[in-house]
């Protein structure tokens, strides 16, 4: 996924000066109106699963709720050996089908709200969730969201290095969070609060970096593919798609702290 992301560790002197270039800002527009329209498509599947009985009832269900739950994680693992040399259709196919996937996803949380139900997550955290919170919690992250992605964008540093270090922090935390829910749901340990709370704190603080670091990469990446409008495609479908999960990473995280009777 990273293959067009990752060019830019060694931008020519003078490159930055010119971010804020026509070519470029069509470029970061595509991106993120590509990434609004995810937003805009996965609210709509989420109300779709949480208000109507007869959806709720197969998404919220096994198995298809297993497959909404861990679908984007196996996409995006098998994306990174089956998509090396991506094109402009299989990338736009597999942003979809993420979105998609947590769009489904996040039905659980206008259901609990529409039915003015309580929920328990694995560390033991009582949820209550309302209509109230989710829209507090989206302008919160919309805010901090757009505060990122300016300073990423802005900035006059190359943030290759700690992009990387973001990414490989993300991988660290999906797999810890996989590890954590197998030995929890299969009784060998009990789920903590304290750790499931720890573990919120550093992906908000991992994500948050990843909004900027990801849209500084963007930036440094467009002038390789400035004249390369297949290469620009792809990447416009991989920048939108991570800063897609970091968005909704970032929500849920807000709206869970904001839910929480803790």
């Amino acid at each position: 996924m990273n293959e067009y992301l990752g060019r830019a560790g060694s931008v020519p002197v003078g490159r930055e000066e010119q971010a804020i270039d026509p070519g470029l800002r069509k470029f970061m527009l595509g991106v993120y109106t590509k990434m609004g329209l995810g937003l805009l498509w996965s609210a709509v599947l989420a109300y779709a699963v949480g208000t109507i009985a007869p959806v709720s009832q197969i998404v919220l269900s096994a198995p298809v709720i297993y497959i909404v739950q861990w679908g984007p994680l196996v996409l995006l693992m098998g994306s990174s050996f089956f998509m090396r040399n991506a094109s402009p259709t299989g990338s736009g196919f597999l942003y979809w089908s993420v979105v998609t996937l947590m769009g489904l996803g996040l039905g659980v949380w206008v259901f609990l709200a529409a039915n003015a139900v309580g929920a328990t997550t694995l560390g033991g955290q009582t949820l209550n969730v309302t209509f109230a919170n989710i829209a507090k919690a989206f302008l919160v992250t919309s805010a901090a969201f757009g505060g990122l992605a300016l300073w990423g964008y802005t900035t006059k540093r190359n943030l290759s290095g700690l992009h990387s270090m973001v990414i490989m922090a993300a991988m660290g935390l999906a797999i810890i969070s996989v590890l954590n829910f197998a030995l929890v749901s299969f009784g060998v340990i009990q789920g903590s609060s304290m750790f499931e709370i720890g573990m919120q704190v550093v992906t908000l603080l991992v994500f948050s970096a990843l909004v900027a670091t990801q849209t500084n990469q963007l930036r440094e990446s467009y002038y390789y593919l400035a004249n390369d409008q297949r290469g620009q495609a792809v990447m416009t479908n991989f920048g939108a798609l991570n800063l897609y999960i970091a968005f909704i990473t970032i929500f849920q995280i807000i709206l869970s702290f904001m839910s929480s009777r803790e």
